[in-house]
Protein backbone atom coordinates (compact mmCIF):
# COMPACT_ATOMS: atom_id res chain seq x y z
CA UNK A 1 0.00 0.00 0.00
CA UNK A 2 0.98 3.54 -0.91
CA UNK A 3 1.58 6.32 1.82
CA UNK A 4 3.14 8.95 0.03
CA UNK A 5 3.80 10.51 -2.89
CA UNK A 6 6.58 9.69 -5.10
CA UNK A 7 8.18 12.79 -5.00
CA UNK A 8 8.60 12.42 -0.66
CA UNK A 9 9.77 8.86 -0.68
CA UNK A 10 12.34 10.28 -3.09
CA UNK A 11 13.57 13.18 -1.34
CA UNK A 12 13.25 11.66 2.10
CA UNK A 13 15.12 8.66 1.75
CA UNK A 14 17.59 10.32 -0.83
CA UNK A 15 18.71 12.90 1.87
CA UNK A 16 18.50 10.25 4.26
CA UNK A 17 21.32 8.19 2.07
CA UNK A 18 23.13 11.12 1.48
CA UNK A 19 23.80 12.06 5.28
CA UNK A 20 23.74 8.19 5.90
CA UNK A 21 27.13 7.62 4.11
CA UNK A 22 28.17 11.47 4.34
CA UNK A 23 27.98 12.26 8.09
CA UNK A 24 28.76 7.96 8.93
CA UNK A 25 32.34 8.83 7.19
CA UNK A 26 32.86 11.60 9.35
CA UNK A 27 31.66 9.45 12.29
CA UNK A 28 34.11 6.86 11.73
CA UNK A 29 37.21 9.27 10.72
CA UNK A 30 36.63 10.94 14.33
CA UNK A 31 35.88 8.57 16.52
CA UNK A 32 37.74 5.63 14.75
CA UNK A 33 40.34 7.09 12.41
CA UNK A 34 39.13 5.03 9.53
CA UNK A 35 39.46 7.57 7.20
CA UNK A 36 42.86 9.42 6.41
CA UNK A 37 42.96 12.53 4.90
CA UNK A 38 40.24 14.77 3.96
CA UNK A 39 39.95 13.35 -0.15
CA UNK A 40 38.88 9.77 1.56
CA UNK A 41 36.18 11.36 3.39
CA UNK A 42 35.67 13.62 0.34
CA UNK A 43 35.45 10.35 -1.39
CA UNK A 44 32.34 9.04 0.67
CA UNK A 45 30.32 11.91 0.64
CA UNK A 46 30.54 11.99 -3.39
CA UNK A 47 29.86 8.67 -3.68
CA UNK A 48 27.18 8.41 -1.33
CA UNK A 49 25.50 11.58 -3.19
CA UNK A 50 25.73 9.44 -6.55
CA UNK A 51 24.27 7.00 -5.29
CA UNK A 52 21.38 9.08 -3.78
CA UNK A 53 20.61 10.97 -7.17
CA UNK A 54 20.55 7.36 -8.69
CA UNK A 55 18.06 5.70 -6.59
CA UNK A 56 15.68 9.10 -6.49
CA UNK A 57 16.18 10.95 -9.49
CA UNK A 58 13.20 9.47 -11.34
CA UNK A 59 10.96 9.74 -8.31
CA UNK A 60 11.80 13.39 -7.23
CA UNK A 61 14.65 15.02 -9.30
CA UNK A 62 16.96 13.94 -6.80
CA UNK A 63 16.70 17.68 -5.26
CA UNK A 64 17.96 16.32 -1.81
CA UNK A 65 19.38 19.90 -1.13
CA UNK A 66 17.07 23.11 -0.18
CA UNK A 67 19.44 24.99 -2.32
CA UNK A 68 18.68 23.04 -5.26
CA UNK A 69 15.33 23.08 -4.53
CA UNK A 70 15.16 26.88 -3.91
CA UNK A 71 17.46 27.24 -6.91
CA UNK A 72 15.10 25.38 -9.19
CA UNK A 73 12.34 27.41 -8.32
CA UNK A 74 13.83 30.56 -9.34
CA UNK A 75 15.32 29.56 -12.42
CA UNK A 76 13.47 27.11 -13.92
CA UNK A 77 9.74 25.74 -13.89
CA UNK A 78 10.09 23.80 -10.55
CA UNK A 79 6.35 24.71 -8.79
CA UNK A 80 7.11 27.22 -5.83
CA UNK A 81 3.94 25.16 -4.09
CA UNK A 82 6.33 22.27 -3.85
CA UNK A 83 9.34 23.94 -2.13
CA UNK A 84 8.30 24.34 1.14
CA UNK A 85 7.43 19.96 0.97
CA UNK A 86 10.16 19.32 -0.76
CA UNK A 87 12.26 20.97 2.04
CA UNK A 88 10.31 19.20 5.18
CA UNK A 89 11.14 15.85 3.39
CA UNK A 90 14.83 16.42 2.69
CA UNK A 91 15.08 17.68 6.78
CA UNK A 92 13.25 14.50 7.63
CA UNK A 93 15.55 12.50 5.57
CA UNK A 94 18.70 14.06 7.45
CA UNK A 95 17.36 13.85 10.88
CA UNK A 96 16.73 10.37 10.40
CA UNK A 97 19.76 9.42 9.35
CA UNK A 98 21.22 11.19 11.75
CA UNK A 99 19.44 9.24 14.52
CA UNK A 100 20.56 5.99 12.92
CA UNK A 101 23.92 6.81 13.17
CA UNK A 102 24.55 8.03 16.53
CA UNK A 103 22.19 4.74 17.31
CA UNK A 104 25.41 2.80 15.61
CA UNK A 105 28.30 5.25 16.23
CA UNK A 106 26.99 6.22 19.82
CA UNK A 107 29.33 3.62 21.64
CA UNK A 108 32.13 4.81 19.45
CA UNK A 109 31.52 8.77 20.13
CA UNK A 110 31.36 8.21 24.21
CA UNK A 111 34.43 6.22 24.44
CA UNK A 112 36.12 9.13 22.00
CA UNK A 113 34.91 11.81 24.77
CA UNK A 114 36.18 9.64 27.28
CA UNK A 115 39.23 8.94 26.05
CA UNK A 116 40.09 12.94 25.31
CA UNK A 117 38.10 14.11 28.31
CA UNK A 118 35.38 15.74 26.00
CA UNK A 119 32.46 16.70 28.30
CA UNK A 120 29.52 16.76 25.79
CA UNK A 121 27.39 20.00 25.83
CA UNK A 122 30.44 21.40 27.40
CA UNK A 123 32.69 23.65 25.70
CA UNK A 124 35.23 22.01 23.70
CA UNK A 125 32.60 19.19 22.60
CA UNK A 126 31.93 20.39 19.00
CA UNK A 127 35.27 17.99 18.73
CA UNK A 128 32.44 15.04 18.47
CA UNK A 129 29.42 17.45 17.73
CA UNK A 130 31.14 17.87 14.27
CA UNK A 131 29.87 13.99 13.38
CA UNK A 132 26.50 15.84 12.95
CA UNK A 133 26.86 19.77 12.03
CA UNK A 134 29.54 21.56 10.91
CA UNK A 135 31.75 24.17 12.67
CA UNK A 136 34.40 26.52 11.01
CA UNK A 137 37.48 26.02 10.69
CA UNK A 138 37.41 22.54 10.53
CA UNK A 139 37.47 21.10 14.18
CA UNK A 140 39.34 17.45 13.22
CA UNK A 141 37.97 15.68 16.27
CA UNK A 142 39.63 18.28 18.73
CA UNK A 143 38.27 21.10 20.39
CA UNK A 144 38.51 24.41 18.62
CA UNK A 145 41.05 26.87 20.55
CA UNK A 146 41.67 30.79 20.01
CA UNK A 147 44.60 30.07 17.26
CA UNK A 148 42.79 27.54 15.16
CA UNK A 149 39.58 30.15 15.11
CA UNK A 150 41.86 32.52 13.59
CA UNK A 151 42.09 30.31 10.28
CA UNK A 152 38.50 31.24 9.39
CA UNK A 153 36.63 34.42 10.04
CA UNK A 154 33.02 34.13 9.48
CA UNK A 155 32.88 36.32 6.30
CA UNK A 156 35.54 34.30 4.73
CA UNK A 157 33.79 30.43 6.11
CA UNK A 158 30.35 32.67 4.13
CA UNK A 159 32.43 33.70 1.00
CA UNK A 160 33.55 29.76 1.40
CA UNK A 161 30.35 28.30 1.41
CA UNK A 162 28.38 30.57 -1.43
CA UNK A 163 31.76 29.79 -3.40
CA UNK A 164 31.12 26.09 -3.41
CA UNK A 165 26.98 26.27 -3.90
CA UNK A 166 27.52 28.19 -6.82
CA UNK A 167 30.02 25.82 -8.20
CA UNK A 168 27.92 22.56 -7.32
CA UNK A 169 24.44 24.57 -8.57
CA UNK A 170 26.35 25.84 -11.60
CA UNK A 171 27.42 21.74 -12.30
CA UNK A 172 23.84 20.22 -11.71
CA UNK A 173 22.41 22.69 -14.12
CA UNK A 174 25.14 21.68 -16.86
CA UNK A 175 24.89 18.32 -16.46
CA UNK A 176 21.38 18.13 -16.52
CA UNK A 177 20.32 20.24 -19.33
CA UNK A 178 19.82 18.14 -22.75
CA UNK A 179 20.82 21.00 -25.37
CA UNK A 180 24.41 20.90 -23.54
CA UNK A 181 25.73 18.36 -26.31
CA UNK A 182 28.46 17.11 -24.13
CA UNK A 183 26.29 16.20 -21.03
CA UNK A 184 27.22 12.98 -19.31
CA UNK A 185 23.50 11.51 -19.16
CA UNK A 186 23.22 8.61 -17.20
CA UNK A 187 27.03 9.28 -15.32
CA UNK A 188 24.97 13.17 -14.78
CA UNK A 189 24.93 11.74 -10.79
CA UNK A 190 28.81 10.73 -10.85
CA UNK A 191 29.63 13.75 -12.00
CA UNK A 192 27.61 15.41 -9.76
CA UNK A 193 29.03 13.62 -7.03
CA UNK A 194 32.30 14.21 -7.91
CA UNK A 195 31.83 17.66 -7.63
CA UNK A 196 31.17 17.55 -4.43
CA UNK A 197 34.24 15.33 -3.53
CA UNK A 198 36.30 18.05 -4.93
CA UNK A 199 34.49 21.04 -3.04
CA UNK A 200 35.02 19.12 0.08
CA UNK A 201 38.64 18.27 -0.65
CA UNK A 202 39.66 22.55 -0.93
CA UNK A 203 36.87 23.78 1.64
CA UNK A 204 36.36 20.50 3.90
CA UNK A 205 39.62 21.53 5.84
CA UNK A 206 38.25 25.28 6.30
CA UNK A 207 34.00 24.99 6.67
CA UNK A 208 33.61 21.39 6.61
CA UNK A 209 32.10 22.34 3.48
CA UNK A 210 28.44 22.39 3.62
CA UNK A 211 26.78 23.31 0.69
CA UNK A 212 23.30 21.88 1.76
CA UNK A 213 21.20 23.30 4.52
CA UNK A 214 19.16 20.30 5.09
CA UNK A 215 22.57 18.21 5.60
CA UNK A 216 23.44 20.53 7.99
CA UNK A 217 20.50 21.88 10.23
CA UNK A 218 18.44 18.64 10.76
CA UNK A 219 21.47 17.15 12.41
CA UNK A 220 22.99 19.96 14.11
CA UNK A 221 19.31 19.63 15.54
CA UNK A 222 19.45 16.06 16.47
CA UNK A 223 23.16 16.89 18.12
CA UNK A 224 21.94 19.64 20.52
CA UNK A 225 19.15 17.12 21.58
CA UNK A 226 21.37 14.36 21.83
CA UNK A 227 23.23 16.05 24.61
CA UNK A 228 25.35 18.59 23.21
CA UNK A 229 22.72 20.85 24.06
CA UNK A 230 23.21 24.55 23.16
CA UNK A 231 27.28 23.66 21.83
CA UNK A 232 25.89 23.50 18.18
CA UNK A 233 24.70 26.33 18.24
CA UNK A 234 27.33 28.48 20.08
CA UNK A 235 30.35 27.69 18.73
CA UNK A 236 30.53 29.74 15.78
CA UNK A 237 27.77 32.52 17.17
CA UNK A 238 25.52 32.93 14.67
CA UNK A 239 27.21 31.30 11.96
CA UNK A 240 25.27 28.42 12.07
CA UNK A 241 22.40 29.63 10.17
CA UNK A 242 24.45 32.56 7.91
CA UNK A 243 27.55 30.09 6.86
CA UNK A 244 25.81 26.78 6.72
CA UNK A 245 21.92 27.70 6.06
CA UNK A 246 22.02 31.33 4.31
CA UNK A 247 25.18 31.20 2.10
CA UNK A 248 24.43 27.35 0.33
CA UNK A 249 21.06 28.93 -0.54
CA UNK A 250 22.54 32.25 -1.56
CA UNK A 251 25.35 30.41 -3.16
CA UNK A 252 22.59 27.93 -5.00
CA UNK A 253 20.96 30.61 -6.54
CA UNK A 254 23.64 32.34 -7.98
CA UNK A 255 24.72 29.13 -9.53
CA UNK A 256 21.58 29.22 -11.12
CA UNK A 257 21.27 33.14 -12.05
CA UNK A 258 25.47 32.19 -13.69
CA UNK A 259 23.96 29.19 -15.95
CA UNK A 260 20.81 30.83 -17.21
CA UNK A 261 22.79 34.13 -18.03
CA UNK A 262 25.59 32.15 -19.97
CA UNK A 263 25.44 28.91 -20.18
CA UNK A 264 21.65 27.96 -21.12
CA UNK A 265 21.81 30.79 -23.92
CA UNK A 266 24.68 29.38 -25.17
CA UNK A 267 23.39 25.39 -24.90
CA UNK A 268 20.06 26.88 -27.47
CA UNK A 269 22.66 28.64 -29.92
CA UNK A 270 24.64 25.53 -30.00
CA UNK A 271 22.70 22.54 -29.23
CA UNK A 272 21.32 19.80 -30.50
CA UNK A 273 17.77 18.84 -31.73
CA UNK A 274 18.03 14.83 -31.18
CA UNK A 275 15.84 13.37 -28.96
CA UNK A 276 16.88 12.20 -25.68
CA UNK A 277 18.22 9.25 -25.34
CA UNK A 278 17.34 6.39 -23.22
CA UNK A 279 20.31 6.34 -21.08
CA UNK A 280 18.65 9.86 -20.11
CA UNK A 281 15.78 8.05 -18.24
CA UNK A 282 17.16 8.64 -14.74
CA UNK A 283 17.37 12.40 -15.52
CA UNK A 284 14.19 12.66 -17.13
CA UNK A 285 12.83 14.72 -14.39
CA UNK A 286 15.95 16.93 -14.14
CA UNK A 287 15.64 17.68 -17.97
CA UNK A 288 11.94 18.57 -18.42
CA UNK A 289 12.92 21.39 -14.90
CA UNK A 290 15.78 22.84 -17.22
CA UNK A 291 15.58 26.38 -18.67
Amino acid sequence: MKFLPNWFTGEFFGTFLLVFFGCGSVAAAVTTGAQVGVFQIAIVWGLGIATAIYLTSALSGAHLNPAVTVSKAVWSDFPKARVGPYIVAQLGGAFAAAALLNGVFGGAIEAYEAKHHIVRGQPGSEATAMVFGEFFPNPGGQPLDTLSRRTMSPSAAFGAEVAGTTVLLLVIFCTTDRRNRERPGILAPAVIGLTVTLLISLFGPLTMACFNPARDFAPRLFSALAGWDDIPFRVNGSGWWTVYLLAPLLGGILGGAVYRLWFAPAYREVGSTEPVRSGDAALAIHQRESV
